[in-house]
């Protein structure tokens, strides 16, 4: 199973500390990728049908 979490994490409350060395873990990619996401969504949805 692929671990993933759009951060912040709360280790130790939302996941056990065992989890941050698991080797399908992808918190990071997706915090990285999230923004990027997160960006393009805000643009889609102020700008609608125009060209970017």
């Amino acid at each position: 199973a692929i671990l993933m979490h759009p951060g912040p994490i709360n280790w130790g409350i939302e996941l056990a500390p065992e989890l941050e060395k698991y080797p399908f873990q992808v918190i990071l990619d997706q915090v990285e990728n999230g923004v990027a996401i997160r960006m393009a969504l805000l643009l889609k949805l102020l700008m609608g049908d125009k060209e970017v």
